[in-house]
């Protein structure tokens, strides 16, 4: 699989005597890339080794050699490609049902049965080969995902009364201690016990940030441990990790059944007892009007074989497996093809903002000079820049970005030191520097920002000796004090932006739906429309409870629209749960998002959203087309069995030829083309 993920370095630089962590590469931050080979899968040996046995037999057969040449080559093929559909079929008649693997196998033997040895050989060739194909799609499925078991370490750190030792993750059991060194992944589920440390959880949870570890916190197998030491106690089997359980996810998506297929398997029984009956009154009338036995079986035989449904039942499910596959080698998880079958339905997106439309990395939206100071913003920027220049945290990065911006000259610290969660001290320029997070709280340093006579606004700041108003819009803000010598010089702050790419997605879902996305948020109106500006929604509904955004997913839904809901899957998860279809944005981590929401994108991509949407209507639409084609074929076969002469060869031909064909079209959508957007390089046709 190709899971692009994220793996942040160190959260912050650190005073402990500890190794610093490795820069990641490319390779470090992608999941590996896991195909299931065509010959992997028994189903496809099977087929391959009676397709073998069959194409040395047909030489030998038409130069007319010795019957013990060939003969016992079609009884290889016969059993290789027969077996286990026949085995199948007995243990469904068993249970008092008829599945049309039996009517198959039950086709080729009464051909074998009248001299038709070729035919029946054929037949089950070209049944093995279809069914290897259904294989494959499904195999890919669980490909699309089983990589992200390799984010996860081979082994653990455990420490016992002895001392450490090192151990498989499968081994570990729940109540182990384990020592998570800086820069390791973290080898299991567990809560903190000792120790100070963030953790990048960006492969689990989609956050771009990384999260402040403290003693009683939960950590994740697969995340990465910053530049402070933790001890952490299992609290999870390895078996039930959260990475275990999205691989489990997934691989029961490929078990579910769409809406189509189970109305086809509905209908299949009594189908299937149709053709029975049918096949013996074909076989029963011409016989009693004085044709020759071997005449009536041939042409009983053939109908059995042309009118059975094996196209129809493989029409739906490989498309939608296959967009299942493709759908989450691309970042998002589809729950169930009932799931990627309701997401092609919607014709309305209401999206949540915080951690949907916003993507969570922030910037610096206002510089605040203290009065008195003798700092403008540029001076203030550049002073708690170069404090920041060695700290690897977020915030510091955003910070330094902020100065280079604005082409300002970095001073260069020294005795740089710093506190996990906290913030940083230097010395730059002789003066001794603390940039950080006020320890009383946002409130709390607000009136002291006040006090200090700073602006602590979400805009770009208003110069020194400027006031704070008490009423100032802070929220999605972090205030960073910045101290020189002891004494307070200024603020900045920082916010979330949003996404680079979600002024796209909103048009991408506007050209797919027909309607402007609607935005349904918690948040004040005046946060919510200056990310509505951003993205081009009209739509804007702010300052929604949960159950709020419920109501307002149903009135949507009473006005006859087919709502999907984007959210972040915690707050969210009531209105993902109320909607056509609901979307969780890296949240996979939570019960809440693997429960409620029909699919999770991984990589917290927003643009994936339109892109699933475009896939799940495009498996639709090859549904529909291996439908047309496997009910065309069996109608011409069937008239002309009825009233022609079909020769049982062009039957078998024709029959699992469209098998096949429609096999394969359901294939289509695991090409890497069939994620991409029409205007995307070459415009195709599904």
């Amino acid at each position: 699989m190709s899971l692009h993920v994220v793996l942040y370095g160190a959260g912050v630089s650190s005073t402990l005597d500890s190794p610093p962590v490795p820069t990641l590469d490319a390779s470090a931050r992608t999941a590996p890339r896991r195909r299931t080979r065509f010959l992997a899968l028994p189903d496809a040996r099977w087929a391959l080794l009676a397709t073998a046995a069959f194409l040395s037999a047909l030489p030998l057969h038409f130069a007319d050699a010795p019957g013990w040449t060939y003969g016992p080559l079609y009884a290889i093929a016969y059993l290789a490609g027969g077996w286990e559909p026949a085995l199948e079929g007995l243990r469904a008649l068993r249970g008092k049902t008829l599945d049309v693997d039996l009517l198959m196998i039950v086709a080729a033997l009464g051909a074998a049965a009248i001299g038709q040895v070729l035919d029946g050989a054929l037949l089950i060739v070209i049944f093995a080969t279809s069914g290897a194909l259904e294989a494959l799609a499904t195999a890919r499925t669980a490909d699309s995902v089983r990589g992200l078991l390799d984010l996860a370490p081979a082994t653990a750190t455990r420490v016992t009364a002895d001392g450490e030792e090192s151990v498989r993750v499968n081994r570990l059991s729940v109540g182990d201690e384990l020592l998570i060194r800086p820069g390791e992944r973290i080898g299991a589920d567990g809560r903190v016990l000792d120790g100070t440390s963030e953790a990048d959880q960006a492969t689990i949870t989609g956050e771009p940030l990384p999260v402040l570890k403290t003693p009683g916190d939960e950590v994740f197998a697969g995340t990465l441990n910053g530049t402070g030491a933790l001890r952490v106690r299992v609290e999870r089997d390895p078996a039930d990790s959260v990475i275990a359980r999205i691989v489990t996810l997934v691989e029961e998506a490929s078990r579910t059944k769409a809406p189509t297929q189970l109305f086809i398997e509905k209908i299949e029984q009594r189908y299937a007892v149709g053709v029975v009956a049918a096949t013996l009154t074909v076989f029963a009338v011409p016989l009693a009007f004085g044709a020759d036995l071997t005449g009536a079986l041939l042409r009983a035989m053939t109908f059995m074989i042309v009118a059975s449904p094996c196209a129809v039942v493989l029409a739906t499910m490989p498309p939608l497996l296959s967009a299942i596959a493709t759908a989450g080698r691309h970042g998002v998880l589809v729950k169930s093809a009932l799931a990627m079958e309701r997401l092609g339905e919607i014709d309305t997106a209401a999206l949540d903002k915080t951690g949907t439309l916003t993507e969570g990395a922030p910037e610096v939206t206002a510089v605040c000079p203290a009065t008195g100071s003798g700092l403008d913003e540029d001076a203030l920027l550049a002073l708690a820049a170069a404090a920041e220049h060695p700290s690897e945290h977020p915030l510091a990065r955003a910070i330094v970005v902020a100065a280079r911006a604005r082409d300002l000259r970095l001073a260069p610290a020294r005795d740089f030191t710093a506190k996990p969660g906290h913030g940083v001290t230097a010395t730059v320029d002789g003066r001794f520097v603390t940039v950080g997070r006020p320890d009383s709280g946002l409130d709390a340093d607000t009136d002291a920002d006040a006090d200090a006579g700073t602006d602590t606004g979400t805009g770009t700041g208003t110069g020194t000796g400027t006031r704070m108003d008490r009423d100032t819009d802070v929220e999605g803000g972090t205030v960073v004090r910045v101290e020189r010598d002891g004494a307070l010089v200024g603020t900045l702050v920082l916010a979330d932006r949003p996404r680079a790419d979600a002024a796209e997605t909103a048009a991408g879902l506007t050209a797919l739906t027909g309607t402007s996305p609607v935005l349904l948020t918690g948040d004040n109106p005046r946060a919510a429309a200056q990310v509505a500006t951003a993205t081009g929604i009209t739509d804007v509904r702010a300052s929604l409870l949960p159950e709020d955004k419920v109501t307002a997913v149903r009135e949507l839904q009473r006005a006859g629209r087919k709502v999907l809901f984007v959210g972040d899957g915690v707050n969210d998860a009531p209105a993902l749960a109320a909607a056509h279809a609901g979307v969780a944005m890296g949240r996979a981590g939570s019960d809440l998002a693997l429960e409620t929401a029909d699919a999770v994108v991984v990589r917290d991509e927003l643009a994936a959203i339109p892109a699933v949407v475009r896939l799940s209507r495009a498996a639709r639409r090859l549904v529909v087309q291996n439908l047309l084609v496997a009910g065309t074929f069996i109608t011409v076969l069937v008239l002309w069995d009825l009233l022609g002469h079909l020769p049982l060869p062009l039957g078998v031909a024709g029959h699992e030829g469209s098998t096949v064909l429609v096999g394969l079209n359901g294939l289509r959508l695991l090409r890497e083309s069939a994620w991409r957007r029409p205007d995307e390089g070459r415009p195709r046709a599904l």
